[in-house]
């Protein structure tokens, strides 16, 4: 292949060849690491590279498909040569979280080998990363400006010890737009009723906003069914219930679950109480000193014994990203089912649940911009049947004497009582508001503002980073030597700017790395680059 001649196409050319070519990867960082690339001279022969790619982008297998339209131009690792040759920093990108193609599924995760052979390459010569534009208006994420978007959340505009808010504990909970809170006060001023039975027409009202959420919940995480979905209070209460109605009447002595280090307690917990009560055993996936799940250990802890995989998505301390594809391959390979905790990337990452082949997803409402008392249970159609009642009560029979009770269908059997039902409502407003910006656009921009985020804070001196796995998503945690996480925490609060600090309810994995707590900024779709030059700032005020 010539190197001499060079055929560097336009920007958007490229973002369209990294979309087609790389899908693995971040498409505009991809494409700064393209432009230094040699093609053929030819421009033919470039148009029609590029003609081809997106011919075959549609297709299921995105590597095969881009082999197909660059082979007789020459194999993906002749062009990953030369993109080092000429652009020493592409390694380095080469393993970024990826643009998801539009409707698919998209991870953002590496394969363990692909994690292994990883070598960071960044030349002294390489200019730093910096965002073409600082402007929130003239950002644009999606279908708006991140001006746009900032104005949809009114407590934005809130002042915090004279300063404008920086909300950075998205991790903790996130804020509402004023179109969920507009449609919650719609919903109590036209349309509050409890749901199903009722003859009356709020009733009726009342019941189509409620499973019309439900089916926005199933669209939005490529559920096949509304039917698939069962509301819960959050995270918390939806891991319980697939503890206790689908796991624990499977078990006995010596029978094994396997969770990883990476857990928030509410995915510890529950299973440990199922385990004191039936005798079964909890193994424990280990990390690498990134923060990154070792698959090949992992796999190794399968046993005749292991019933039930729990793994989360993205860890809440350390924002590693998993490899939940793997996990969910490697389970079912050994014939276990698996549970995904998707609070903290069900609003970060597009979700499909069917792609993923998951038996369960779970997420909580208030971390995706909807009410707090709110969540969801994804399950498979059969795991749901076979899955007892986890609380009894009305709505979720069929029909009672006191010699017996016949159950409703999932997902009511698992709804007993009144449920949030303006919380619901509220949920499907946050996730139809999402929709009309796209996730995949979301995932783009935090991307953007997490290298930048970690780029700035590097450079504090005594800041140490903590997680540093290679694919993350939103959090940025970090220890500042000689400071302690409050008085970190409590200096941002006077600059009105608002972080988390503690053990972030996930002790075990904080002290693998030897610490019992950590400062937490986790970011969000409102976040701007202002907000994290004043939070750098206001920690380099005690560095």
């Amino acid at each position: 292949m010539t190197t001499t001649n060079y055929g560097i196409p336009s920007e958007s050319e490229l973002e369209n060849l990294a979309n087609a070519y790389f899908p693995d990867f971040d498409a505009q960082r991809c494409a700064d690491g393209i432009e230094n690339l040699a093609f053929s001279g030819d421009t033919s022969v470039i148009n029609d590279a590029f003609s081809k790619a997106d011919s075959y982008a549609g297709g299921t297998n995105y590597i095969s498909s881009s082999e197909q339209a660059f082979g007789s131009y020459g194999s993906i690792s002749e062009y990953e040569k030369i993109a080092d040759d000429y652009n020493g920093s592409f390694s380095e990108y080469e393993n970024s979280p990826q643009q998801p193609a539009s409707g698919g599924y998209s991870p953002v995760v590496l394969s363990q080998g692909q994690a292994d052979s990883y070598v960071p390459k960044k030349p002294e010569s390489q200019p730093d990363e910096v965002p073409q534009s600082k402007s929130n208006s003239s950002i644009i994420v999606g279908t708006k400006t991140l001006a746009q978007i900032r104005n949809d959340f009114p407590i934005l505009n809130e002042k915090i010890n004279g300063h404008d808010l920086v909300w950075l504990d998205n991790g903790a909970t996130t804020q509402r737009p004023q179109q969920v809170i507009d449609r919650l006060s719609y919903y109590y001023t036209h349309e509050n009723s409890n749901v199903h039975r009722g003859a009356h027409e709020l009733a009726a009202r009342s019941t189509d906003a409620y499973e019309n959420a439900r089916q926005i919940t199933a669209d939005f995480i490529g559920a096949p069914s509304k039917d698939n979905i069962v509301f819960v209070r959050g995270t918390t209460e939806a891991i319980n219930l697939v503890a206790n109605a689908y796991v624990k009447p499977t078990l006995q002595a010596g029978d094994e679950i396997i969770l990883t280090m990476l857990e928030h307690h509410a995915n510890i917990v529950p299973w440990q109480l199922i385990c004191e009560e039936t005798g079964a055993v909890i193994k424990v996936v280990p990390v690498d000193k990134t923060g990154q799940l070792i698959i090949s250990e992992y796999e190794k802890l399968f046993t005749r014994r292991t019933k039930f995989v729990s793994a989360t998505h993205v860890s809440n301390a350390l924002g590693t990203v998993t490899p939940v594809e793997e996990l969910v391959a490697i389970a079912h390979a050994h014939g276990v089912r698996i549970l995904i905790d998707g609070a903290q990337s069900i609003a970060h990452i597009p979700i499909n649940v069917s792609a993923l082949d998951t038996d369960f997803f779970v997420f909580s409402g208030h971390k995706i911009f909807a009410p707090t008392g709110i969540g969801a249970v994804y399950g498979k159609s059969d795991v749901l049947e076979a899955a007892r009642p986890y609380h009894g009560g009305g709505n979720m029979i069929k029909d009672v004497t006191f010699e017996r009770t016949i159950y409703n269908p999932a997902p009511n059997k698992f709804e007993a009582g009144t449920g949030s039902i303006a919380d619901a409502v509220g949920l499907g407003a946050a996730l139809e508001y999402l929709n009309s910006i796209g996730m995949a656009e979301v995932n783009r921009h935090e991307h953007e503002l997490l290298v930048y985020a970690m780029k700035e804070m590097q450079k504090i001196n005594g800041l140490h980073l903590i997680g540093t796995a290679t694919n993350k998503a939103s959090v940025l945690s970090f220890v500042l030597d000689n400071v302690d996480n409050e008085t970190v925490g409590q200096r941002l609060n006077e600059l009105g700017i608002a972080v988390r600090t503690g053990h972030h309810c996930a002790q075990p994995i904080l002290r693998h790395f030897g610490l019992e707590g950590t400062v937490r900024p986790t970011l969000a779709l409102y976040n701007s680059f202002e907000d994290i030059d004043r939070m750098v700032q206001g920690i380099r005020t005690l560095a």
